[in-house]
C-alpha cells in the first residue's frame, strides 16, 4: 500500500486509502462524510464534531505543510494521518490515546515503520514540520469559536480536489 498513498494527488485519493486501510485493519467503514477547509487555531490541525458527518482540517496547517514539505510523499503522509485521526473519531472512537494508538498501528500495518505516515503516526507531525505549532503530540482537538473562511468539498469520496489551492 506504499505504492498507494505516494501515488495520491489530491483528498478523494487519500481519504479512499484512509477507508480501505481501516476496513482491512478494523473491519469498520463507513460513508457520507464531508470535508471542510477552514482557518483553525494553530494548535487545532483537524476535528470531526461527534454525531456529524464533517470533518474539518485546518487549511492554513495544510497550506504550511504543503509549501515546507520536501516531497509530495510528506504531504500526503500529512493528510493520511490528519484524515485517518477523524476518521476513526467519526467511526465512534472517542478517546484521544486509544486513536492515536489505531493512527499509529494502521500505519505501521499498512505502510511499515520507516514510512512517514507511520513516522507522523509515532512522533507527530512536528516531526517532519517543525514550524508547525500542534498540542502535544496531537492532531485533534475542538476550537472554542467557529472556524472561519470555510470551503466545503462536499463528497470527499468523489472529490477530485487538489492540496494546493
Amino acid at each position: 500500500m506504499v505504492a498507494s498513498l505516494d501515488l495520491c494527488e489530491n483528498f478523494n485519493d487519500v481519504f479512499s486509502l484512509v477507508k480501505k486501510t481501516t476496513e482491512h485493519f478494523l473491519g469498520q467503514s463507513r460513508s457520507g462524510l464531508m470535508l471542510y477547509l477552514a482557518r483553525l487555531p494553530e494548535q487545532v490541525a483537524a476535528y470531526h464534531a461527534f454525531g456529524t458527518n464533517g470533518i474539518v482540517l485546518n487549511r492554513t496547517t495544510l497550506d504550511t505543510v504543503t509549501h515546507s514539505a520536501k516531497s509530495l510523499r510528506e504531504v500526503n503522509a500529512y493528510v493520511y494521518s490528519t484524515l485517518l485521526h477523524e476518521y476513526l473519531h467519526s467511526l465512534g472512537y472517542i478517546e484521544e490515546r486509544k486513536v492515536r494508538e489505531l493512527v499509529y498501528d494502521i500505519s505501521l500495518s499498512a505502510f511499515g515503520s520507516e514510512h512517514p505516515a507511520t513516522m507522523i503516526a509515532a512522533q507527530g507531525p512536528a516531526a517532519f514540520f517543525p514550524e508547525i505549532a500542534f498540542t502535544q503530540g496531537g492532531l485533534a482537538g475542538q476550537p472554542d469559536s467557529e472556524p472561519t473562511d470555510v470551503e466545503v468539498i462536499p463528497d470527499i469520496e468523489g472529490s477530485s480536489r487538489n492540496y494546493i489551492s
